[in-house]
């Protein structure tokens, strides 16, 4: 497979959930751990938000966007410079069934375009859930002065990146309570 970095967002403020949905354990292991294991084979893991006890922690970077709590694309572009590889897996922190397969999948659709982006079974793009061409994402961040308060649709959408169709659950997310899985 080609070497990829990865993004992890991991600084929102989960208002609707009312806890840190990183934290939650599904299957006994915290979502950001299992979003982490699924990019285990990544060079570099950058993960932007506040630093958090990790069960693997090996080449993880912890990064700040500015101001903090500015939005996923914000995050995105606060991690962009240090992306060393030629793609890089952009997923959020609140994934628990995303799994190596998933980003194989994504780096495999790249093909010769942009990325691939992950779309869940109602055919949506989970913008949070893709690989980009590290080129492709700096020239796109590079398109604005500011990224605050930007949707991830406004940074991705303009790349040419390929649908990929979520399998299972790996694409679900967890926004509120009752999007907590009971099982792993």
């Amino acid at each position: 497979m080609t070497p990829y970095d990865a993004i992890v967002l991991a600084g929102g403020r989960s208002v609707r959930l009312g806890t840190d949905k990183t934290r939650v354990a599904v299957g006994g292991t915290p979502v950001l751990d299992r979003v982490l294991a699924a990019v285990a084979d990544a060079r570099s893991r950058l993960v932007v938000g506040p630093s958090r006890p990790l069960a693997d922690a090996s080449r993880v970077r912890w990064l700040r966007e500015d101001p903090p709590g500015s939005g996923p694309a914000s995050g995105v572009a606060c991690a962009v410079p240090y992306v060393a590889s030629e793609l890089v897996a952009v997923l959020a922190g609140d994934l628990p069934y995303v799994e190596p397969a998933t980003v194989s999948r994504l780096v495999e659709a790249t093909g010769d375009g942009d990325g691939a982006v992950l779309h869940d079974a109602d055919a949506r793009p989970q913008w949070l859930c893709a690989v980009v061409r590290t080129t492709a994402l700096r020239r796109q961040v590079a398109s604005r002065d500011d990224w605050a308060g930007a949707a991830m649709r406004e940074l991705l959408d303009p790349l040419d990146l390929a649908n990929v169709v979520s399998v299972g659950a790996e694409s679900h997310d967890i926004d509120t309570p009752d999007d907590i899985p009971s099982e792993p």
